[in-house]
């Protein structure tokens, strides 16, 4: 017979405190505090460097019934800090299934609370917006949970797309593939390497902080700036590079981080949002088609703008906005063969509504060619 699970808490930096059971490390363990409406893919969830720096709170009622495996990471460890959930199952079914959810997140030593009202909690961040948060065990916060909450950072400023990047380059693809696209790494996704490689692409992925000339003496097709963590503006190194290869005429593809390093580049600015987009069911309108997708998003930040522009980036037009909130989801320039979009296409939530965008930088490479 198993060991009952100790009483933990999350405690919110505005005093608010949620009582459960907790599994895994005792803490504290803090982080930003996000939730996310993905009724399925918790492994891929768990694993994507977007999430970075934060505690998750699952708002499906219960998460780990049908495991983890070792094909859907979508990098090679958890990334999360922490998660949240109403119940967290301790049995899993699945053809596919390795292991258990509870046995997988204590070896890479990631606490989770379960037992927690999470609807209650999500409609708080939903009220007040997402906020800094510490996990801990027992049922009053100690000293050292108090001292660790008020010394978490803020994610306005944090720069995590270094943190979380590749140290040295790698390749990804057939090496007879037809095109050949370098991607900088940011936080990038394994299922964006995937769909690169079924579109006939070899992917050389470098570190965030590449120098584009080191880049374009690669001679690649085009260049793709990936998905990834943190505030985008403390990105400081990124635009310029961006900008310079830009300016060659390589043709050049944004999701998420890199669609706001895009915005960033060309003269415009982003914002925090009061608790972001998180989940598989965000609607966008493509704005050329009117044509309204159902889209997987992971980001707290956006560019600054509506359908009409991007503030302060006239050269830019904005091509997709959240049917939500009314906020930017896709950019292209007004002359140079760029483009980027908020959203996840590689996530496939519609489940193909937003794989022609890969198809769309695959004709910008062939144009190139002549």
């Amino acid at each position: 017979m198993s060991t009952p699970s100790p009483t933990g808490f999350l405690l919110l930096e505005d005093g608010t405190l949620f009582l459960g059971q907790l599994v895994g490390t005792p803490g504290p363990t803090v982080a930003e505090v996000v939730f996310t409406t993905n009724m399925t893919g918790y492994q891929e969830t768990f694993t994507d460097p977007s999430f970075r720096g934060q505690i998750v709170v699952m708002t499906a009622p219960q998460i780990g019934n049908y495991g983890v495996n070792t094909e859907d990471p979508e990098s090679a460890r958890p990334q999360v800090a922490g998660v949240v959930c109403r119940e967290l199952s301790p049995t899993y079914s699945n053809w596919r299934a390795t292991g258990g959810l509870p046995e997988w997140l204590a070896e890479a030593r990631v606490p989770v609370l379960t037992e927690v009202d999470t609807r209650r909690l999500t409609k708080h961040l939903r009220s007040v917006g997402v906020m800094r948060g510490v996990i801990g065990v027992g049922e009053t916060p100690s000293r050292e949970a108090l001292a660790a909450l008020e010394g978490c950072p803020s994610m306005e400023g944090l720069d995590l797309a270094t943190v979380v990047s590749t140290t040295e380059p790698y390749t990804w693809g057939s090496p007879s593939a037809s095109f050949h696209v370098v991607a900088y790494d940011y936080g990038i996704k394994r299922n964006i390497l995937r769909l690169f490689e079924a579109h006939d692409c070899r992917v050389t992925v470098v570190p965030s902080n590449t120098p584009a000339d080191a880049v374009l003496a690669m001679n690649p097709d085009g260049v793709f700036l990936s998905n990834g963590p943190g505030d985008p503006a403390a990105v400081s190194y990124a635009p310029p590079a961006i900008r310079t290869i830009a300016e060659r005429q390589v043709p050049m593809f944004g999701i998420c981080l890199g669609h706001q390093l895009m915005g960033l580049t060309f003269g415009g600015r982003t914002v925090k949002m009061p608790f972001g987009h998180r989940g598989g069911n965000q609607p966008v309108k493509d704005l050329a088609t009117g044509k309204v997708l159902i889209t997987s998003q992971n980001h707290g930040f956006a560019v600054a703008g509506t359908p009409e522009g991007v503030d302060g980036a006239p050269d830019l037009a904005v091509t997709h906005v959240n049917l939500n909130d009314g906020t930017v989801e896709g950019l292209r320039h007004r002359s140079l063969p760029v483009f980027g979009v908020q959203y996840h296409p590689e996530a496939a939530p519609g489940p193909h509504d937003a794989v022609p965008l890969f198809d769309q930088f695959l004709s910008a490479l062939r144009k190139r060619r002549g």
